[in-house]
């Protein structure tokens, strides 16, 4: 049983002095992650089938990375002097694995009360919070992700309130805090929910709204309208002090005072003004239409639909729109809104022109997006659509990368970009195949010949447990 409950993982569950300007405040809340350690020399991946997902694979091919950073990829490339070498014949090299919704660190393993962290149902609207604040970097399950090939995640609050908080972009390196596996440079993106999960949570009992569609709506726009008023007062304020400290000093009279600061309108600010990134739990598609409704009234973009069972159906207007639908292969009928969900979403979406990613939302499926991606592009072959295996290496690589906002680091196999790679054994969409290397800056950061008896810390003394 122990051992049961260190394998389970966790889905969306429901249940200083103040800046000048608030509005302008970095969208993360913390300093950088601390520095990634690098190789003191070039490293060389040579022999292996290259998937870039940039449309072009090279067989074989070669990849060079100095100074965690891809220098060069192709069928040969320049090998500089002193460069280790690692040759790879038989094996598929692709970049590492992104997954848009995870709760790992939030809803750790086992999966205990006294770590379930990833709800702050206290309010409809918790835009304040921020899951950073409430992640684990000892759980479990990271280590078990990583082996899987995946070395980015945006770790989320659950989908309990309409607004539920801060999500943020994790690096599946070590660290011993959320602040030490912040991916470098990543926006922080917002959690918002629709449909089923938050009336049922506050209309329970009917003691609280929401308890309706209806409400959900209400509930949106109230803490979005107290956004926008909220940064016209600062903005106000800024130019009340601009015209202060354009006058000579003899004329100043007491200088300006700045209005209360207030975290939970910051953010929503944030995500107007497009520094936080906006992700909505929503499956149906006359909600997604919805939101987008929402999105225009208040001047905000939807980055990605998350689950989206239903995205076919308005595949034109993502397409149109630029806004990413985050799915599964097959989760569907699981509750009313996911009723209508089928294996042919994120094919039908992709060959729409849309952004097909394929999320997790589990920690054991987090193991194998893989696997996932390849399900839903044989789904889409089978019903006739034009796809290729290098679009659905896409679906778990660059599109979640573009959604999280770290396509310029990561998510293809292109010079300038991380060295953040997996080896294959075989053929990456295969079920037969599992990642034997996967590198982060170009550091082998879980080697399956070389795996330890205890993947965390907390699991010393538990013995071996396989990923």
């Amino acid at each position: 049983m122990r051992m049961l409950l260190l394998l389970l993982g966790a889905g969306c569950a429901t249940a200083g002095s103040a800046p000048s300007s608030p509005a302008a405040a970095p969208a993360t809340s913390a300093a950088g992650p601390m520095d990634s350690p690098r190789n003191a020399k070039p490293l060389l991946l040579r022999g292996a089938t290259v998937w870039t997902a940039t449309g072009k694979t090279h067989a074989p091919g070669e990849v060079l990375i100095v100074d965690g950073r891809i220098q060069e990829v192709g069928e040969r490339v320049s090998v500089p002097p002193g460069a280790v070498v690692m040759d790879l014949p038989g094996r598929h090299v692709t970049p590492g694995i992104i997954d848009t919704h995870s709760h790992l660190g939030v809803y750790p393993a086992p999966h205990i009360e006294a770590v379930s962290d990833g709800n702050e149902a206290t309010a409809p609207v918790t835009a304040e919070v921020e899951a950073a604040h409430g992640f684990w970097p000892l759980d479990p399950g990271i280590p078990r992700a990583l082996a899987g090939g995946v070395t980015a995640m945006q770790v989320l609050p659950g989908s309990a309130n309409l607004i539920g908080g801060r999500g943020f972009t994790v690096k599946l390196r070590p660290g011993r805090s959320a602040r030490a596996m912040r991916f470098p440079g990543a926006p922080d993106g917002l959690k918002m929910a629709c449909g089923e999960n938050p009336k049922r949570v506050y209309g329970r009992d009917r003691k609280a709204p929401p308890m309706t569609r209806m409400g959900n709506v209400a509930g949106y726009r109230a803490a979005f309208s107290r956004a926008r008023e909220y940064r016209d007062r600062w903005d106000f304020y800024r130019r009340q002090l601009q015209d202060w400290e354009k006058k000579p000093v003899a004329e100043r009279k007491e200088r300006p005072p700045p209005p209360d600061r207030n975290l939970q309108m910051e953010t929503l600010v944030g995500a107007i003004e497009g520094r936080i990134l906006v992700h909505v739990h929503c499956y149906r598609a006359d909600e997604m239409l919805l939101m987008l409704e929402i999105a225009d009234e208040f001047g905000f973009r939807v980055r990605s639909f998350h689950h989206a069972v239903e995205a076919y159906k308005i595949r034109d207007h993502l397409a149109r729109r630029e806004v990413g639908a985050s799915t599964w292969a097959d989760w569907w009928g699981f509750k009313l809104e996911a009723f209508d969900g089928i294996q042919e979403n994120a094919a039908l979406l992709a060959a729409a022109g849309g952004r097909s990613i394929i999320h997790s939302d589990s920690g054991i499926g987090m193991q194998r997006l893989n696997q996932e991606a390849a399900k839903a592009y044989y789904k889409g072959r089978a019903m006739g659509l034009d796809l290729t295996e290098d679009e659905a290496l896409r679906w778990v690589t660059i599109n979640p990368a573009w959604a999280l906002g770290i396509d310029k680091s990561v998510g293809t196999l292109e010079p300038g970009k991380m060295g953040d790679v997996v080896v294959w054994s075989g053929h990456p969409l295969s079920v037969y195949s599992h990642a034997e290397k996967v590198l982060l800056d170009g550091v082998v950061a879980y080697d399956l010949s070389a795996r330890p008896a205890t993947p965390s810390d907390f699991e010393t003394g538990l013995g071996e447990v396989g990923p």
